[in-house]
């Protein structure tokens, strides 16, 4: 006992000379049980290589121990060794008590490098031999929610339940809520929230809490809820976006905006809020915040669509050409693929007389927006200005096909077939 003291004792004070030393006269003993236990000591603090050398020693003197392999595996990986861990967990056999315990950590390691779908065999393996096991039901089941098979995932769990109420720190009844959660089951997440709400109101739990009574629709209790934990934690960020959804679902978009503000007056770099806050302000009628807003949404993230056609939008329903133009010009490799923003383009463009760019504007926006009735009109009656009237007549057959009570464009296609006739 006096030895092991004094062995974390040169640890603590970082003696590593004497330490040394030590080790090297340990090496030469044959006090296993000695070297098994400074071994473990080293583990626990990290020095992973001086304790593996002392199991590569206990292996000498016990080659078929399991344990020793499985000890000396761990730091290995831990040092980056993996070929040389996977051999020795390889080697222990079927039969050996062992065993499992060498699948565990086989899994831990194939998670560790991304393959999931191995790692899980190894636990699945593990299940098989000891299916009462709560610790290896509960390996398998974080597994399976890392790996997004929820559903499995919280079959684990609820058998867990049935037998314990936590692993080690981590609560089932928060594992099954969490769960519920990411597979979209928001009802069935629900009653778990509010029974760790009874022991608990941490803003995780809050936030979880809230946004499970979110997308069910119930956006008074989901309000409750962050309005605690705003007040609890005014920095948790993502408090804001949620809280300021919640009140636009309760159709107060007044009390909504008020929250993007005041979460961007906490985080003025999330792109999201800056969005958030410019669309509820168009719907208030606040068009010059609106602007703000959305301009800085597209200062921290350029290629950020959404806020772009936000803003598209704001130019376009003012008339703001030149500037609609600058804006989709600056963008213009962001935008090929989306027929909106070249919609947008076209009117600007025609309305500022730039013929050639709004025909070429108009092409791009057609093919997504061939349902789109304003859209085609104006393509349509563009495209007759323009003395083009072949191809007016195929936009005009597409609209009156879609909107066939359309009377003044049906009369454009009667009066095009009579001039053939």
């Amino acid at each position: 006992m006096e030895q092991l003291q004094e062995i974390e004792r040169m640890i603590q004070e970082g003696d590593m000379e004497t330490l040394n030393v030590y080790l090297n006269q340990l090496k030469a003993t044959t006090d296993l049980d000695l070297i098994y236990e400074v071994a473990s000591i080293l583990a626990a603090y990290g020095f992973m290589k001086e304790a593996s050398d002392l199991y590569e020693v206990l292996l000498v003197h016990l080659p078929n121990e399991a344990q020793l392999k499985i000890d000396r595996a761990n730091t290995l990986i831990e040092l980056g060794d993996e070929d040389e861990a996977l051999l020795l967990l390889n080697d222990i056999k079927k039969d050996d008590d062992e065993y499992v315990q060498a699948l565990l950590v086989l899994a831990d390691y194939y998670q560790l490098i991304g393959l999931a779908e191995t790692a899980i065999d190894k636990i699945k393996e593990a299940h098989e031999r000891l299916p009462e096991e709560p610790v290896i039901k509960f390996a398998y089941a974080e597994l399976l929610l890392d790996s997004g098979r929820y559903a499995e995932a919280t079959h684990y769990y609820l058998e867990i339940k049935e037998q314990v109420n936590e692993i080690g720190d981590v609560s089932i009844i928060s594992r099954l809520a969490e769960t519920y959660s990411a597979g979209g089951a928001y009802e069935e997440a629900i009653p778990y929230y509010e029974e760790m709400l009874q022991d608990t109101s941490t803003p995780d739990v809050l936030f979880g809490a809230a946004f499970a009574y979110y997308q069910v629709g119930n956006p008074k209790r989901a309000i409750s809820l962050l309005e605690e934990l705003i007040a609890q934690d005014p920095d948790y960020y993502s408090a804001y976006m949620l809280a300021g959804q919640a009140q636009i679902l309760a159709g107060k978009e007044q009390k909504a905006y008020d929250l993007f503000k005041a979460g961007i007056l906490r985080d003025e770099f999330d792109k999201e809020l800056q969005l958030s806050a410019g669309k509820c302000a168009l719907k208030l009628g606040y068009s010059e915040e609106a602007e703000t807003y959305l301009k800085e949404a597209l200062v921290l993230d350029p290629e950020y669509i959404e806020a772009l056609v936000s803003l598209a939008s704001l130019y376009h329903t003012t008339e703001r050409d030149e500037e609609l133009i600058e804006l989709l010009t600056d963008a213009n490799e962001y935008i090929e693929d989306i027929s909106t923003l070249h919609a947008f383009l076209a009117y600007a463009y025609e309305r500022t007389e730039l013929y050639d760019n709004a025909y070429e504007s108009f092409k791009k926006a057609y093919s997504g927006m061939k349902e789109d009735h304003e859209f085609l009109a104006s393509y349509a009656s563009f495209l007759v200005e323009e003395g083009k009237r072949s191809e007016a007549v195929k936009v005009a057959d597409q609209l009156v096909k879609l909107f066939p009570d359309d009377s003044n464009w049906r009369a454009f296609l009667e009066s095009q077939n009579d001039e053939e006739v």
